[in-house]
């Protein structure tokens, strides 16, 4: 009886200390209040709205000071931030986005097929309000929420040198 008690007890303690590795082992976000961050525009969740908004292209830059800090070691997953355009744009020469419009967005856990763990933290923007109009959108810290292509290039490296390998080939 003891040793399963023993037993039980050291796997637990196993189980613990690795979920402890993991979870520090996930990179961090940290965003300070009065911080200005560039978000790049993703998808817009109602594009076929006719909002001026529709115009802009995937990866229009959003320049965004932080009214709430955001630390990921800190704040949970889902943890809500705000903050403001620093500076307005334009579109077909007309200013769809002024300077000053809100922002609301979340600290996200999202899957990522390239790092360790399988998960990365993000800064989402998920809403903006320009002159009392909110617009549903999605803006990351990250040109594409599909994981780096640093990353891919990494996996594409070890092919190329089997193939390199192989008998025949070159």
């Amino acid at each position: 009886m003891k040793r399963i008690a023993l037993v039980a007890m050291c796997m637990v303690g196993a189980s613990a200390s690795t979920a402890h590795g993991q979870a520090s082992r996930i990179e961090a976000v940290h965003a300070s209040a009065g911080t200005v961050l560039t978000f790049y525009l993703h998808a817009r969740l109602n594009p076929t709205s006719g909002d001026s908004v529709d115009g802009l292209p995937k990866g229009t830059l959003l320049r965004v000071k932080m009214f709430d800090s955001v630390d990921s070691a800190v704040n949970a997953d889902g943890t809500e931030f705000h903050g403001t355009v620093m500076s307005g744009l334009t579109s077909s020469g007309e200013i769809v986005i002024h300077s000053g419009s809100e922002v609301r967005g979340i600290l996200a856990l999202l899957r990522s097929r390239n790092h360790p763990e399988g998960f990365r933290y993000e800064l989402l923007i998920t809403d903006l309000t320009d002159h009392g109009k909110s617009y549903s959108l999605t803006a990351s810290l990250k040109p594409s929420l599909a994981d780096s292509a640093v990353a891919s290039n990494a996996k594409r490296a070890p092919r190329a040198n089997a193939k390199s390998l192989e008998p025949g080939r070159q």
